[in-house]
């Protein structure tokens, strides 16, 4: 976990994401990738899951496909393979992408068909998302008056939580039982904070999972 394959994949995350910041709070987006890679280390992921850990973000938001063969050329197929089937979005211009819904529920319908590297990674990532989000509703607003719930681009609580409760459902005996364990009790949590509960099972009946695991 010290080699200098990894040093290369934390100054390849770093690059890719300089300019980005978390939709919480206004945190660096490297904040993320460190938080996922560290989850991937506490439930045993070999070097492969960290990079990918690390990288899984870059694909969809750092630049599509080209990035995808800088990140092969470097780290391999394993890596390479894994970051792809994390993303849901492989275009250049980030503008072009699907509407979130579409992606969302494209991803979701994908997973049992997903290798066990990339569910894994995936599930550590959509872990420290929501502890992120958990984290920060209770932390209330920031400097700037807004709310963790201000910044997801229009959607509502409802649909964001109906999401990972989606995921959850998805990945439910498909994954290590300790990290969807750590996931389902942290969207039960998130749940909980939703007040429109009625809109919330409309969402996750959008995404066409059940609504809990």
């Amino acid at each position: 976990m010290h080699s200098k394959r990894l040093t290369a994949a934390f100054d390849m995350a770093s690059a890719l994401h300089a300019s980005q910041t978390r939709k919480s709070l206004g945190t660096p987006y490297l904040s993320h990738l460190l938080g996922v890679a560290s989850l991937i280390i506490e439930h045993g992921g070999d070097e492969d899951h960290v990079i990918a850990g690390l990288l899984h973000d870059a694909v969809e938001d750092c630049g599509g496909l080209p990035v995808l063969d800088d990140i092969r050329r470097e780290f391999g197929d394993v890596v390479a393979d894994t970051v792809m089937e994390c993303s849901d979005s492989v275009t250049v211009d980030a503008g072009a992408k699907l509407a979130w819904e579409d992606r969302k529920r494209t991803y979701i319908a994908a997973v049992a068909g997903k290798s066990a590297r990339a569910r894994f990674v995936t599930t550590c990532d959509k872990l420290h998302n929501a502890v992120s989000i958990l984290n920060d509703h209770h932390l209330g607003a920031g400097d700037d008056g807004a709310t963790v719930w201000d910044r997801f681009g229009g959607k509502s609580p409802a649909q964001t939580v109906a999401y990972y409760s989606a995921m959850v459902a998805a990945l439910q005996g498909r994954v290590d039982a300790a990290v969807w364990q750590r996931l389902a009790v942290t969207v039960a949590a998130l749940e909980d904070v939703v007040e429109d509960r009625r809109e919330h099972g409309d969402w996750v009946d959008r995404l066409r999972l059940p609504a809990s695991a």
